[in-house]
């Protein structure tokens, strides 16, 4: 039993080192194996564990050694774990450090983003703001109390638009006191961003109206009486709606605006020369004008004179260049807008801020400037009152072209109603074309509508203006002018059918309305186009 026991005795760890190196060919015992575990965790980090560099070349060592060591114990594996636990933690401590560094990296760039966008923001703002200031320089109290908002932001509303001719050498006679100006240019202004439209109707600066305690005045005057408070009150009760806006333009500065705009295209039916008056000598057809040629059009009516009714061509122009105006702000760059603002700063006073006018920019920027800028004008009868020469209001057609404006129609129902078309730089749309004359009728009976142009043959002064409103009177749209001699004796009728297919039954109305048993014969050519009908009075005409 003693010798069994001697026999299984439990053998010492040298002994168990001989049997490993014998049994697996290993060449050393545990100073070997701890010195390779140290050497496998000088190995470099990958993927978060050490890897011994060998150890792809050298399984069967690798293998051998590691078995070796689980026999002692696992004494390898332990250490490995307390190796790796140690570079692991600083590995973990680096990355926090690594982590530390960008986060305070970033945190410099937000605060340096955050100090940039602030300080762009506060330039902005002052950029927006001094614009601001020039846009409402003389907006008072007084205009802003008679000014009404549309009851809903997005509803259409109507601004008053006012061109002031403040020009240099009367301000030196007279001084810049708004009580020596008068307004050069009215025009009424629909807008309706929904529905896109926009509608510009001319006011004759010599329109009749009642001003309470000033008495029966010419309606620019109001701005001499009241500045701009008081003509938005004067149109507003004039057309019957609320003025939610208003916008007034020196014409002295009206060239920058243009050549801010690099010129506007415009197209005149006829060659307008007024080198005198206006330093203008235009030809007919399209073209692009600069900034003074744009003035010189507006400002121009003796340009005219051979038609007559000066001041209503000169508005006709004015509405043209306004929509002009309008199409090339809308076809360029919508970054360009905030800089064109604030150039257009420097020539009109409005209520309007220049974030309002970009907005309104954005609502229209889809505008069809082709189909949806409607134009028209008051219509009135010009009479000689009391030594001063008037238009009075025919009540029943303006209340008639303000429903239609009202309602987002084109002002005119036909085109008969527009007599500076064809002869007057026009806008886009101004009669509802489904109802023009021109496609309608081919009726040779009497008719009481349509343009018509008299012209005085005769040395009698006056009796072309009472015949044209007589046949204002009777429904048609007529003007006076002179003929080209005072030595006719007969009275002539032609018509155009170039104008309309029903130019004969007007021209057969225009006699009859005349007291003229004159036969209407059609235009050979020697007489103005532009009208439905011409007539040329003789001494054989008699006023009714």
């Amino acid at each position: 039993m003693a010798e069994r026991r001697r026999h299984h005795r439990r053998m010492s760890s040298e002994e168990q080192d001989h049997l490993s190196a014998e049994r697996y060919g290993t060449g050393g015992g545990r100073s070997s194996a701890g010195s390779d575990a140290r050497q496998l965790h000088s190995t470099p980090l990958v993927q978060g564990r050490h890897v011994d560099a060998s150890s792809y070349s050298h399984a069967s060592h690798t293998t051998n050694d590691t078995h070796a060591a689980h026999l002692r114990g696992g004494e390898l594996d332990e250490m490995d774990h307390a190796a790796s636990r140690a570079d692991g933690v600083g590995y973990y401590v680096s990355k926090r450090k690594q982590a530390k560094r960008s986060h305070r990296v970033l945190k410099v760039v937000v605060i340096s983003l955050v100090a940039v966008l602030a300080a762009a923001g506060a330039a902005f703002a002052w950029y927006i703001n001094n614009i601001n200031s020039k846009l409402s320089k003389g907006i008072d109290s007084s205009l802003l109390n008679q000014l009404v908002a549309p009851t809903k932001t997005d509803d259409p509303f109507y601004m008053l638009l006012l061109g002031v001719d403040q020009d240099e050498e009367r301000t030196e006679e007279w001084g810049a006191d708004q009580s020596n100006f008068r307004t050069d240019s009215i025009i009424l202004v629909r807008v309706d961003p929904p529905n896109k439209k926009v509608t510009l109707i001319s006011i004759p600066r010599d329109t009749m109206v009642d001003m309470d305690e000033h008495g029966t005045q010419k309606i620019n005057a109001a701005y001499s009486f009241g500045g701009a408070s008081y003509i938005v009150e004067q149109v507003s009760k004039l057309a019957g709606v609320n003025i939610s806006h208003y916008a007034e333009l020196n014409f002295e500065e009206f060239t920058s605006i243009v050549d801010t705009l690099g010129g506007v295209e415009v197209t005149l039916p006829v060659a307008v020369s007024d080198m005198e008056y206006s330093g203008i000598d235009l030809p007919a057809g399209t073209q692009t004008l600069n900034g003074e040629q744009a003035l010189g059009l507006c400002r121009s009516r003796h340009a005219y004179d051979d038609y007559g009714g000066g001041d209503f061509y000169r508005s006709a122009n004015q509405r043209m260049v306004i929509a002009a105006i309008i199409r090339k702000v809308l076809e360029s760059d919508p970054t360009s807008w905030p800089n064109l603002i604030s150039q257009l700063a420097d020539s009109v006073t409005t209520d309007l801020s220049a974030t309002d006018i970009l907005s309104l920019a954005n609502q229209f920027k889809d505008l069809d400037t082709e189909n949806d800028i409607y134009s028209g004008s008051v219509p009135t009868t010009s009479q000689y009152i009391n030594n001063l020469w008037y238009e009075v209001v025919d009540e029943d057609a303006w209340k008639t072209m303000m429903e239609r404006t009202d309602a987002g129609e084109t002002p005119y129902s036909d085109s008969s109603q527009d007599f500076t078309a064809g002869v007057a730089g026009s806008v886009s749309t101004s009669t509802d074309s489904s109802n023009s004359s021109d496609t309608t009728s081919t009726s040779s009976d009497p008719l009481y509508s349509g343009s018509v142009l008299v012209l005085n043959g005769t040395a009698t002064q006056g009796i072309a203006s009472n015949a044209a409103n007589a046949l204002m009177a009777a429904g048609f749209s007529a003007i006076a002018g002179n003929a080209d001699s005072t030595s006719h004796t007969t009275t002539t009728i032609v018509y155009n059918t170039s104008q309309t297919t029903s130019a004969l039954g007007e021209a057969k109305g225009v006699a009859e309305k005349l007291g003229l048993s004159v036969t209407p014969t059609e235009n050979p050519g020697t007489y103005s186009d532009n009208y439905d009908v011409v007539v040329i009075l003789g001494t054989d005409y008699k006023s009714q």
